[in-house]
């Protein structure tokens, strides 16, 4: 199932501009294209929830088409304050070890934001969900504004589509209500147990849950149509057991759609057991570091839980836009490496590693 939306938002990414002078200005309107599936594996589907509210209305965007590459990234001290006030003269940037002259710097704190939540409902967070629910909801009351819109999915042994494109806060925390726990019977003998019974998995090709699948499906049903900003927020404790998918799948997907993924590592540890048997938090850092975001532990404690919301909504809120015209630009597909670098001091950059040097665009 694609789902395509359209909204006025100012184009990021990689996009192409074509201005023709004849007297006057005249910008051509391209449709850019989504990430490109990977044809090896069966593709998941999103579903809607049959309760889900309908989506707002979209409106039509304009967007230009230049050969121009663009990155959002914060710049933190060694203590991990975010450091405001810096201007292009601070930075140097290098695509494959290359330099680039930067033609664009500005510090964003306003520029609209699309939001994603996905919000982990499968046997493992039965005793953390509600917890989520309620921290979530408080966190789109205080962070979404005007021009900001977010969407809701769930994931276990299904991806269900709770809540499309929306600016409603009432919507939103509707969708994080209506999560439930699903485990879909399935189990694995000899599996960690949990109070629950056992731990979801994917023996004889059973899913249990599909976290990898969940990720790609936000980037490339959701986020990928869209422009701007755009930020996904994981609460899970990051165990995947039977997505289709890898983790590299979901990691391509997330950076073709221009997504920087946090993870809200809430892992309720009784449930493993303390014989061991968590290990969710390695492919997690994995994703988060490619895409310019970050794990934040928070167990099972929701005073944690509130603080990384709060971290997560203060580094949006204090973002540079960086961006320059790549000397080789050659539109192969393939990926390139960029390094944002301070030129003087002791600071550290958060933002993704690289782009894909993609011929085409569609909406």
């Amino acid at each position: 199932m694609r789902i395509l939306h359209c909204k006025s938002r100012l184009s990021t990414g990689v996009f192409a501009l074509t201005v023709f002078v004849l007297g006057a200005f005249v910008l051509t309107i391209l449709s850019l294209p989504a990430a490109a599936q990977n044809s090896a594996a069966p593709m998941p589907t999103l579903a809607p929830d049959a309760n889900a509210q309908p989506q707002d209305q979209p409106v039509e965007t304009l967007k230009v088409n230049v050969e121009v590459v663009q990155l959002f990234f914060n710049v933190k001290d060694k203590h991990g304050a975010l450091i405001p006030n810096l201007n292009k003269e601070n930075f140097d940037i290098f695509e494959d070890g290359q330099p680039q002259t930067i033609k664009y710097f500005k510090a964003e704190s306003d520029l609209p934001l699309t939001l994603g939540i996905l919000i982990d409902s499968s046997g493992s967070q039965t005793r953390v969900l509600d917890m989520e629910k309620e921290v979530g909801g408080s966190f789109l009351d205080s962070t979404l504004r005007a021009k900001d819109e977010a969407f809701v999915i769930s994931f276990d042994v299904d991806i269900t589509l709770l809540q499309d494109f929306t600016n409603s806060v009432s919507r939103l925390r509707h969708a994080l209500n209506e999560a439930r726990i699903n485990t879909g019977g399935v189990g694995c003998a000899g599996g960690p147990l949990g109070p629950q019974g056992p731990i979801p998995c994917s023996a004889s090709g059973q899913r249990g849950t599909a976290l990898y699948d969940a990720v790609y499906l936000a980037s490339h049903d959701e986020f990928a149509h869209e422009v701007g900003r755009k930020a996904m927020i994981l609460l899970t404790d990051g165990e995947d057991e039977g997505s289709r998918l890898k983790i590299k799948d979901a990691i391509e997907a997330a950076q073709k759609a221009d997504a920087i993924c946090y993870v809200l590592l809430i892992a309720d540890r009784g449930f493993y057991g303390f014989g061991g048997g968590y290990s969710g938090d390695s492919e997690m850092k994995k994703l988060t570091l490619e895409t310019g975001g970050r794990v934040i532990e928070v167990g099972n404690k929701i005073e944690k839980l509130r603080q990384a919301f709060d971290q997560i909504s203060q580094e949006l809120r204090s973002q540079y836009n960086i961006g320059y015209v790549p000397t080789n630009g050659t539109r192969d597909g393939s990926f390139r490496k960029v390094e944002i670098k301070p030129k003087q001091g002791d600071y550290k950059i958060q933002a993704r590693s690289g782009y894909y040097a993609t011929a085409h665009h569609e909406d």
